[in-house]
């Protein structure tokens, strides 16, 4: 009989350190109000968290099983409808339901569609369900505009948070308890959904992205695999969008739209969808460049495609695979041989994005504006959009960063190269 070899437990070491993260993170989520107090910076705190559950989310659809999908905002949004119509109903009821059981509801909610939906849209993989996908969210959209009773026509549904049962004596009016429900069940889905990608099936989901037709050669289904991580990810949308309605006392078409559903994508691919803190980079990112871009230029939604071209180009990976692709050259102390190459192409990259955003603003101006006062102020800054010095300084900074960074970023190439070899050689592979 041949020696069967089980794998040892996890030492008590790596345990620690695990259940040590989540602490890490719970205690930071209970500090944070206590360092930044303002009522502007507790709403961003809650707009991060509920983004980070449904980025998550959308990842177990595009990063674990391999389902590009154009309408997750579906679930997100009736998941948020239907929380609103619970607070209306209890409110007027004086039913004994606190306001952090809310959310709850919604992910049911955001389940109970997904299943429903989900069966004959995961049938098909690839570009026919990025298709199903897509029709579905316009035909969602659509009905929002015409069942008033249920969606509120364009003006939505609103509610008030405060009328329903107080838990502990909150209200849950000021924004800091708000806060607090947020975080709370931003740390609660996220463990759920981590947990969720250990298991058997999340290790299947995989499988079925990777090869489903082999995961078929062995017995599993891949279409009922990719139905149960449909519904895993409807339930946690739901629960972001109950989130969201809780936060703004308000549901309507926009929760539903493909403007919704193509930030949580952008989000998800920006932070790494190969990584399961990819989309909570991501979605941390991409909140902040929106609440930042948009009171610095009106066409922020310009610079935030861009970007996210340059990172499907240049980073397919996302900024958490540009992080993690340095690990190997920290464990081999190589790094400090790539850092000065990075240092002098930061300043032609640096100059040649200066004379695309000053490109941007001074054509925006024309195109957009072009009877108004030709003195714009953009990021902060004062110009004269008509000064042919501008368009000239544009030019000169567009084109030859151009030119002087793809010189440098050869030279970073070839010391990455360099510090790459050094780390295999000392046994730490990439």
């Amino acid at each position: 009989m041949s020696d069967i070899t089980i794998a040892p437990p996890p030492a008590a070491a790596d345990r620690l350190k695990f259940y040590g993260i989540w602490i890490a993170v719970a205690l930071t989520l209970l500090v944070l109000p206590k360092i930044f107090s303002s009522g502007g910076s507790l709403t961003t705190f809650s707009l991060i968290g509920i983004s980070i559950i449904f980025a998550l989310s959308y990842n177990i659809l595009l990063g674990q099983t391999g389902m590009l999908s154009f309408g997750h905002a579906v679930y997100y949004g009736l998941g948020g409808f239907l929380a609103i119509h619970t607070i209306n109903i209890v409110a007027r009821n004086k039913f004994a339901i606190p306001l952090p059981v809310i959310p709850l509801i919604g992910g049911l909610a955001g389940l109970a569609f997904a299943a429903l939906l989900g069966w004959v849209s995961t049938r098909r993989s690839g570009t026919a369900f990025a298709m199903i996908s897509l029709g579905l969210a316009e035909l969602v959209a659509s009905s929002a505009l015409i069942l008033r009773t249920f969606f509120g026509g364009e003006a939505g549904v609103s509610a008030n948070r405060t009328k329903v049962y107080r838990l502990f004596d909150w209200s849950f009016g000021p924004q800091i308890q708000i806060y607090y429900l947020v975080a709370a069940w931003t740390l609660l889905a996220v463990i759920a959904m981590y947990a969720l990608t250990r298991t058997p099936l999340g290790r299947m989901c995989n499988a079925v992205r990777d090869n489903p037709e082999r995961v078929q050669f062995v017995g599993y289904d891949p279409h009922m695999i990719r139905y149960i991580a449909f519904c895993f990810a409807g339930f946690f949308a739901g629960i972001a969008g109950a989130l969201a309605a809780i936060n703004f006392e308000i549901a309507n078409s926009a929760y539903l739209g493909a403007v919704q559903s193509g930030t949580v994508l952008f989000a998800a691919y920006i932070g790494g969808i190969g990584f399961f803190i990819g989309p909570i980079v991501g979605a941390i990112f991409v909140t902040l460049l929106s609440l930042g871009l948009s009171d610095l230029t009106p066409v922020w939604q310009l610079y935030f495609g861009l970007f996210f071209i340059a990172v499907v180009m240049y980073a397919p990976g996302g900024l958490t695979g540009l992080l993690m692709m340095h690990r190997p050259l920290i464990k081999a102390g190589t790094l400090s041989r790539v850092l000065p190459s990075y240092a002098v192409a930061f300043v032609p990259t640096l100059a040649m994005v200066a004379g695309l955003m000053l490109m941007i603003e001074t054509t925006v101006h024309y195109t957009v504006n072009p009877s108004e006062d030709s003195h714009i102020r953009s990021f902060g800054i004062s110009f004269d959009a008509a000064s042919p010095l501008i368009w000239a300084i544009a030019t000169i900074l567009l084109v030859g960063g151009f030119i002087v960074a793809r010189i440098t970023w050869a030279r970073v190439a070839a010391a990455w190269d360099n510090a790459l070899g050094a780390a295999r050689d000392k046994g730490i592979a990439a």
